[in-house]
């Protein structure tokens, strides 16, 4: 079974954590372990005050300096923190473009989710937004916290690619369950139908916990999404240097899978600090740190025992002989988490979430890239080649990343990797500053790095293990 990267803490009302997924915090003034309290409302803990926009909403005490510790973003502070709205300022904002999210079993209110963000932060809605269940849709149940789980996986994974590239068609895709077989089946309908240009995908397990039939039809399928020119992004997983094993009993120093693939660009996680709504520039960045919160997760990374060193990673890692991850970082810490409205009553009430792990990353990514291939003309298709050479060239690296130096991903007791200048094992190159990043990949991005890249991970995979995949 594949897990949820995320966290979750919902900002209305008490819910229990998932240790195994992103995070939802409420935003109380002290950590969740597993149980969370009491937290903002709608009514009056939150605050009215206008955005740097045009429309005023109500801004929650997290993003006002009231919660020690807590901080909380919008979308208006994400696209500022990480210059996307510069973008979209400028007509860039993945407009004819098409971001795939891939999940598992359902989300029954997503439609009704994903109206009242927009509502909410004065968004349009996406041109189009689409849901495909190519094994049948799974009647949802309530009661089942792993259902739940993942249902609070597609708010986000929806909402928060659909904040970054406003413009782009969205196309659920659901498995009808976390299975490594159903999942496959599902991302393999999306690739083999083309349902769009970039595909995110917010879950994964200890790579050698995957089918072992499953580990070359998958890296086959990626094969086949690179052909097509279509961008692949993974969350890097929310248990540091570390996953669960395969029967969930214990933590095991390894990677993540479908993310460690050498076609698929990992995305680790930080703890991002921006300016809040008492500032006059709200979303300023200010710093980034490995994403390592002991109560909820930390930002998977380290190096593959199934994938040898793509040749985009040579000289990357000294004396490097096997894939590392991740590639690139996104802000995915919990008490510095983005909204999120969630409304799964009576699982979870109707509510703003504070969310964080690293599927808040992927999607993310996924819509960036989104904006890239509409700037472009064309899809950019495969990126690592082109991110390796970005972030090798001092300039480029500079102006294209914000280089995480600062914390370790240890968690659970399994030693991590250090942050470091350029790439590390803890947060890869970094997070976007993305109007040089995209300007960048458009200039350096050939049509035949995608194949080069087949050509050279062809054969060079060694799989033992069994399990299932967890959202992240």
């Amino acid at each position: 079974m594949r897990t949820r990267n995320k966290l979750w803490t919902l900002l209305s009302a008490a819910i229990a954590t998932c240790a195994a997924c992103a995070v939802l915090l409420p935003g109380s003034t002290t950590r969740l372990a597993s149980v969370a309290h009491p937290a903002y409302t709608l009514g009056p803990s939150a605050i009215v005050s206008s955005r740097a926009a045009s429309n005023a909403y109500l801004l929650f005490t997290c993003q006002v300096g009231l919660d020690p510790g807590v901080n909380c973003y919008d979308p208006y502070q994400i696209r500022h923190a990480y210059g996307t709205d510069r973008l979209i300022a400028a007509g860039w904002n993945g407009a004819g473009k098409t971001i795939v999210i891939v999940d598992a079993f359902q989300n029954p209110n997503i439609g009704l989710e994903l109206s009242t963000f927009d509502g909410w932060y004065g968004l349009p809605d996406p041109p189009q937004f689409t849901q495909i269940a190519p094994q049948g849709l799974t009647p949802f149940d309530f009661k089942n916290a792993d259902m739940v789980g993942w249902a609070v996986e597609i708010s986000l994974d929806v909402e928060w690619a659909h904040a970054i590239a406003p413009s782009a068609n969205i196309v659920l895709v659901l498995a009808k369950s976390d299975q490594d077989a159903d999942i496959y089946a599902a991302t393999k309908y999306a690739v083999d139908h083309h349902l769009g240009d970039v595909i995110s995908q917010s879950f994964g397990e200890d790579e050698a916990c995957l089918d072992p039939t499953l580990l070359p039809l998958q890296h086959r399928m990626f094969a086949e999404a690179t052909q097509k020119h279509m961008t692949l992004f993974a969350s890097a997983g929310d248990s540091g240097s570390a996953q669960p094993n395969c029967d969930q009993s214990a933590f095991v120093k390894a990677v993540s899978t479908p993310a460690v693939d050498p076609l698929v660009t990992a995305v680790g996680g930080t703890n991002l600090n921006a300016a809040d709504y008492t500032t006059s520039n709200p979303g300023a960045y200010e710093s980034e740190s490995v994403w390592n919160e002991p109560d909820f997760g930390a930002g998977g990374g380290g190096f593959s025992l199934l994938f040898s060193e793509p040749s985009y990673q040579e000289g990357t890692i000294n004396g490097g002989k096997q894939r590392g991850l991740p590639d690139v970082s996104y802000n995915a810490a919990v008490l510095h988490g983005v909204l999120t409205f969630v409304d799964l009553d009576p699982a979870l009430p109707a509510g703003f979430y504070l969310i964080g792990g690293t599927s808040a990353g992927s999607p993310q990514w996924a819509a960036i890239t989104a904006i890239a291939d509409q700037k472009k003309g064309a899809d950019l298709g495969f990126i690592n080649e082109a991110l390796y050479h970005i972030g090798h060239a001092p300039p480029n690296a500079a102006a294209s990343f914000h280089d995480v130096t600062v914390g370790n991903n240890a968690f659970a007791g399994i030693p991590g990797f250090d942050a470091a200048p350029g790439w590390d094992a803890a947060t890869g190159f970094g997070s976007p500053n993305a109007p040089a990043l995209v300007d960048l990949l458009i200039q350096l991005v050939s049509p035949g790095d995608g194949e080069a890249a087949i050509a050279q991970s062809a054969g060079k995979t060694n799989n033992h293990g069994h399990g299932h995949a967890r959202p992240h």
